[in-house]
């Protein structure tokens, strides 16, 4: 169950991710501490994708193990997850990669769909954020005149 060296040395870029996710590769294999180390997760956060639906590792004498295919569901989970995805969202965006043709066409609209609103919310936040610093700003140097400095 070891990793390879790319993982160790440099985080996957997403479509590194992505093919790990359509490879059906079963050489490699994880178990559930490896994969909680890895993303920092606990297992009890692993065994909920699970009972989700989101994952489904296989049984080895009661033990799970997981392929890298398995790993790369669980990094997409995790990224999904970090730009407000919900759960149903999650499950939706991995059932569409075992698709092919126009379920293609269907997965990369939805995609861009939901980085295209991603990214319009992070850039009104910035917005709100840069005011509320230039703001902040203003009152901090009003009160050092006020005092003297």
């Amino acid at each position: 169950m070891d990793r390879p060296a790319r993982h160790a040395t440099r985080p996957q870029t997403a479509d590194e991710v992505v093919a790990d996710h359509r490879s059906d590769d079963a050489g490699q294999l994880f178990g559930i501490a490896e994969l909680c180390q890895e993303f920092g997760i606990s297992p009890r956060a692993l065994r909920f994708y699970e009972d989700k639906g989101l994952l489904s590792p296989r049984r080895v004498n009661g033990t799970r193990v997981y392929t890298r295919r398995d790993r790369a569901r669980l990094q997409l989970i995790l990224r999904a997850k970090a730009i407000g995805s919900s759960l149903a969202e999650i499950k939706h965006y991995l059932d569409l990669y075992g698709t092919h043709g126009e379920g293609r066409t269907v997965q990369m609209k939805y995609v861009l769909d939901k980085t295209t609103k991603a990214i319009a919310e992070l850039e009104q936040k910035r917005a709100h954020i840069d005011a509320s610093l230039a703001e902040l700003r203003i009152i901090n140097a009003t009160v050092k005149r006020g005092l003297g400095k």
